[in-house]
């Protein structure tokens, strides 16, 4: 199976799936309208009249959500057989959104029923009884379900003359969502997103009759005690805010304007914007979006609807962390550094220029004292399919090294191998919908909610839905796990390799179930012999194997041949064959056959002062294991060259700055974790340029042809590429590493990213950020009373290079391990610590934790 692309669209031909034979699923015939009709077995009424193009209003109805029959605005006339056959008619009008089609039943919906009209108006006419009248400045307005069905399914004119019931407004429910409450419908949309879809249950309806409201359990609003729901812990009901990651859903299907984005609050009409399908960049699950903008301005992004990925959700990175592409700091002019060392503006022509006889100098010094150092490339991981694949043909044709690397996090060998082995070119083998069929799905190095939050969503609908057993390879069973209502398999860091090997028979025998999954992700490469025991484990199973990265161009820089061994198409670079096939396609006489060197290896050569050049694109030395290292090596290395949207930590460093446009303003393809294209327009009108298309000219300035100009180019020349079926590069087969010797007073560092963190791409969204968990220190009870801290003090966790200190939350885990976010506000574990996953470092009571202490003791 290998990516195509056609035009300006790129898509996938996989091969034909086996034939099955199934059994026919039951049927029903019955009336709506006068119109018979035949559909499957527990279809609801509701969806039968859409199919044939009915429409019957309602408010509390979702597709992807349990009938409730809430709002009764969908009421029906209905007749049915009784037992001798004969029709009669129902008492009363029935909600057809909870009602399945039976055999012989006549429905009859307000278009051919007088009962029906006059009931749906009375229930309109109860609703906006004490509905506001303030739909001008009301952020649903014009796109708002109650307008239009008041309009179509409401009186004229209302019979009610009293006072309208009126609460203290919004209500800021979180930093991001408020709320009206005189606007809510009661519909429990959102109620039931939280509950069924995301499982975050901080908001329900509270109370009964007049007196019933939404909220999120906080007495000294509401007025009362809140009834604890079902699926509610006593953490839920204790007032917090509404911080689930997946809550922007809830603003996007409320049918009225009751939930509303504080960022997005009074700034458009739905009117005034213009809409343009887009794919999310935060992430590697590809959700559709809905880009909204007005005057050149991105002012909101919506869930775009899409069955095959993330349904109609979306999480509140995508929806909300879009304002970094206009930030203050946006690079819009190429900078060049003068002979005094600062960077001023420059035409293209001039900064192309001063680059290219930049990276000619740093292969061919002018002093032949000097020795030639060549060049190197490293782009960061949010690339589009056609920039990383214009990256990697710039490295091997215009510099003519394999010293390129996509990969802009901790990686290793093993991992290398394990891409270009099981994930380049083999798109599709694992998908989305094999997450809702899978009996079983065990997790290793990856914490869905934080790292996938789509496949989590999906995977918590299997496990609703169909009981799929979800394990995970963890220190700790975090929340995330808790709503998958999955089972931890503990594991140390670093241990993980050694624990794959020795599961139990009872773990084993779940994995050997047809259908089963085991999902690693890009954390894995920090453990020795990690990866190569998953692929153990994936032979001894059955069990299918997929690996779900973190970023959005992570599996675009694997299918594009963004590695130092890797080729486009998963061709290696070691196979002559895949050189020459290559060099074909490329117009040029050869490629270069020496394995090119990793981004560890490359930022090593560069501060050794045996890199001359360097080009980097996308990279932020944060997310590297070491960045002090980093920086130190982008401050010697001889000359730089930098592609960047925003201004940043290597254009500060950089000889020559090229400008690039974000994802708003120019067309691409990301590519998904399952190997899946999902090509985006272009939204916003922009004289930024594509990464793809800046290398074009810089190559040009070097007097070499990319010909990757345009998206058209660039399509053409992966449709003529292809796959590659040869020789694939060997499974790794690394063993596991003695894990470090733990003594009083250390620990073992595990870590990963909470999806909310300080990340640049989340940066000058404040409403956002107020919702991102709070950064604290997780250890076991016997390692905190080894410390000498308790639940809630501060511990210190420190290495040679710094300290983080932080609230300790006693959890249940292994000893001598201590778990802290990696990139969240007050904990920088590689920018502070300079260590990851599996290293060792020192816990001692915190520094107030310490004087509260010595108060006690001298008390």
């Amino acid at each position: 199976m290998t990516i195509l692309s056609s035009g300006a669209s790129t898509q996938l031909v996989p091969p034909a799936p086996p034939q099955v034979p199934t059994e026919p699923a039951a049927t029903v015939t019955f009336t709506i309208d006068g119109i018979e009709t035949e559909v499957p077995k527990g279809t609801l009424v509701i969806r039968a009249a859409e199919d044939l193009g009915i429409q019957i209003p309602r408010f509390c109805d979702h597709p992807l959500l349990a009938p409730a029959g809430a709002c009764r605005q969908c009421l029906v006339e209905v007749w049915a057989p009784g037992r001798d056959g004969a029709l009669s008619k129902m008492p009363k009008p029935q909600a057809s959104c909870t009602l399945e089609a039976s055999p012989g039943m006549q429905v009859k919906t307000q278009h051919t029923s007088a009962e029906a009209d006059k009931a749906q108006h009375g229930v309109m006419e109860l609703l906006l009884i004490n509905h506001p009248l303030d739909c001008p400045v009301c952020d649903k307005g014009g796109e708002c379900p109650l307008q239009n069905q008041a309009m179509s399914n409401g009186r004229a004119s209302t019979r009610f003359v009293d006072v309208k019931r009126t609460f203290p407004k919004p209500i800021a429910i979180s930093t991001q969502i408020l709320l009206d409450r005189e606007r809510c419908v009661l519909c429990q949309r959102c109620t039931r997103f939280s509950e069924e879809i995301a499982g975050d249950v901080f908001i329900d309806l509270q109370k009964r009759g007049a007196n019933q409201q939404i909220g999120r359990f906080d007495t000294q609003v509401l007025g009362f005690e809140g009834e604890t729901p079902v699926g509610a812990s006593a953490e839920d009901t204790s007032g917090r805010p509404f911080a689930s990651y997946f809550s922007g859903n809830t603003v996007q299907i409320c049918p009225v304007g009751a939930l509303t984005s504080a960022a997005y609050r009074f700034r458009s009409r739905p009117f005034d914007l213009v809409s343009t399908p887009g794919v999310g960049e935060h992430d590697s699950q590809g959700s559709a979006i809905r880009v909204d903008h007005r005057r050149g301005v991105v002012l909101r992004r919506l869930a775009g609807e899409d069955p095959t990925v993330n349904q109609e959700w979306i999480t509140d990175k995508d929806r909300f962390a879009f304002t970094w592409q206009t930030a203050p700091d946006r690079i819009t002019t190429p900078l060049v550094r003068n002979s005094d060392g600062e960077l001023e503006p420059a035409s293209w022509v001039e900064a192309l220029d001063a680059a290219a006889a930049g990276l000619r100098a740093a292969a061919h010094p002018s002093d032949p004292r000097e020795p030639a150092t060549g060049w190197a490339v490293l782009a960061g991981g949010r690339l589009t399919l056609e920039d990383a694949y214009a990256y990697g043909k710039f490295a091997r044709v215009a510099l003519g090294t394999n010293d390129v690397d996509g990969r802009a996090r901790p990686h290793s060998a093993e991992e290398e191998a394990f891409l270009a082995h099981h994930v380049a070119g083999r798109t599709l083998e694992v998908t989305f919908a094999d997450l809702d069929r899978a009996p079983s799905v065990l997790l290793v190095g990856l914490e869905l909610e934080e790292e996938a939050g789509i496949a989590f969503l999906r995977l918590r609908s299997a496990v609703v839905d169909h009981k799929t057993r979800v394990l995970s390879v963890a220190a700790l069973e975090s929340r995330g796990l808790q709503r998958l209502s999955g089972t931890l398999v503990p594991a140390a860091p670093g241990t993980e390799a050694e624990v794959l090997d020795g599961l139990s028979d009872d773990v084993v025998s779940a994995l050997a179930a047809d259908g089963a999954l085991i999902l690693v992700g890009e954390r894995l490469a920090t453990v020795t012999g990690g990866y190569s025991a998953a692929l153990r484990l994936a032979e001894r199973t059955g069990a299918r194997l997929a690996w779900i990265p973190r970023r959005v161009g992570e599996r675009s820089g694997v299918e594009a041949g963004l590695l130092p061994t890797l080729l486009p198409g998963g061709r290696p670079v070691s196979s002559p064959a895949a050189r020459v096939d290559l060099a074909a396609v490329w117009g040029v006489e050869s490629l270069p056959a020496e394995r090119g060197r990793s981004t560890g290896e490359i930022i090593a050569a560069a501060r050794a002062g045996l890199l001359g050049g360097l080009v980097v694109g996308g990279l932020e030395p944060a997310d590297l294991p070491d960045p002090a290292i980093a920086r130190e090596a982008l401050d010697v290395v001889p000359f730089l060259v930098s592609l960047e949207v925003r201004r940043s930590e290597v254009t500060d460093r950089a000889d020559v700055v090229l400008p690039v446009a974000p994802p708003a303003e120019k067309s691409g393809t990301f590519v998904t974790w399952e190997g899946r294209p999902r090509p985006f327009p272009q939204a916003l009108v922009s004289h930024a340029m594509a990464d793809h298309r800046v290398l074009d000219r810089l190559a040009d300035a070097l007097g070499v042809e990319l010909g990757l100009e345009t998206l058209a180019a660039v399509h053409a020349e992966l449709d003529q590429l292809g796959g590659w079926d040869g020789p694939r590069v060997d499974a790794p087969s690394v063993a596991p590493a003695e894990p470090p010797a733990v003594s009083p007073g250390t620990a073992v560092l595990a870590t990963w990213h909470q999806l909310l963190d300080t990340g640049r791409l989340q940066s000058g969204e404040p409403f956002l950020a107020g919702t991102a968990k709070r950064a604290v220190a997780r250890i076991s009870l016997g390692t905190a009373q080894g410390v000498g801290v308790v639940d809630g003090a501060l511990i210190a966790v420190g290495t040679d290079a710094g300290t983080i200190t932080l609230p300790v939350v006693v959890t249940d885990m292994p000893d001598h391990v201590v778990w802290l976010p990696t990139n969240s506000l007050g904990s920088a574990v590689r920018d502070t610590l300079h260590a990851d996953a599996g290293d060792l470092v020192r816990l001692a009571p915190g520094a107030r934790e310490v004087e509260r202490q010595d108060e006690e003791a001298s008390a």
